[in-house]
């Protein structure tokens, strides 16, 4: 068994409109990277960055934690947390983490858990950023590709992307609040309309037809969400000018990504992919707010790195 593993997990977007807590797409936009060592006991989190040292409050600490008890790891294990993901901007930071962590554990004890033992225990982590469980974003950062995960019991189910699929993501210069996944899923509305209910099971539907077929013009024209996109719009200053500058410029679909606030139009390779990124900072800059935007591609899962 090795002594230390690392391991870079990418960006993740979720949702993709209907596909609310189903759907997860892995995207190279950014990397979070974990490195784990067996040290003599406990569990030690080390970082420069903002995060909780606690392993019940930290994403990768939590993972952790549960798989130690879990497979009644003896060992103590250093946690060293590399961000890359901005964190709380719907792109996944604290699942890459958390899937990192999961992976690396995995390597590091030489467990060979399947994909969805990997992906359970990813979500698990997710509790400690996010308040409940969920395995949309864990799901694709652990696998990569597009994912569609299938609940009770879990099963992930991965399908890869077409080649030429690409995605434009802005991402605002907001104040994120914490806890924000809580706060976004709050505004959910509780009972849907039945017609609602069936438009956005069409589109879904639609997308992973899609992503089978290799068809970036179904995935784009089939991501549109009728009823959490429209009860969370509002968190995001300039989010309809920024959706409709998007398609403008040529994007074939525009949704918040995961819980917001960044939001990803996709479009293929043949798009012009600067001028959608630019319409969308235009439309931020109309609710005067700054943001950066980010060409990307779908990603492969998390990998370990040689080091």
């Amino acid at each position: 068994m090795a002594a230390k593993v690392t391991v870079k997990a990418p960006t993740s977007t979720a949702n993709l409109g209907p596909g609310f807590d189903v759907f997860g797409l892995a995207i190279d936009a950014f990397f979070d990277e974990i490195t784990l060592s067996k040290i003599k006991s406990g569990i030690s989190i080390v970082t420069e960055y903002k995060l909780p040292k606690n392993p019940n409050s930290n994403t990768a600490g939590l993972v952790v934690k549960n798989m130690k008890k879990k497979f009644k790891i003896k060992d103590g294990v250093e946690i060293k947390i590399k961000k890359g993901i901005p964190a709380g901007f719907g792109m996944g930071s604290s699942a890459a983490s958390a899937a990192a962590a999961a992976v690396a554990f995995d390597k590091l004890f030489n467990l060979k858990l399947d994909n969805n033992l990997l992906v359970e225990f990813a979500g698990s982590g997710e509790k400690a950023s996010a308040g409940t469980i969920h395995y949309d974003n864990v799901a694709a950062s652990v696998l990569g590709g597009f994912v569609i995960v299938k609940t009770n019991p879990l099963n992930v189910i991965k399908v890869e992307p077409p080649t030429n699929l690409r995605m434009c993501v802005a991402i605002p210069s907001l104040d994120v609040p914490k806890k924000k996944t809580k706060v976004s899923r709050g505004v959910i509305p509780k009972k849907i309309k039945l017609s609602d209910s069936i438009l956005n099971l069409s589109n879904a539907s639609a997308i992973v037809a899609g992503f089978m077929t290799k068809d970036p013009s179904l995935i784009g024209k089939s991501i549109v969400d009728v009823i959490v996109e429209p009860a969370r719009k509002h968190m995001i200053p300039g989010f309809d000018q920024v959706k409709k500058n998007a398609l403008k410029a040529g994007a074939i679909g525009v949704t918040i990504s995961g819980a917001g606030p960044s939001v990803i139009a996709f479009a293929s390779n043949k798009s012009d992919l600067k001028k959608i990124s630019k319409a969308m900072s235009r439309g931020f800059a109309s609710a005067k707010i700054e943001s950066q935007t980010v060409i990307c591609k779908p990603s492969i899962g998390a990998i370990s790195m040689k080091k």
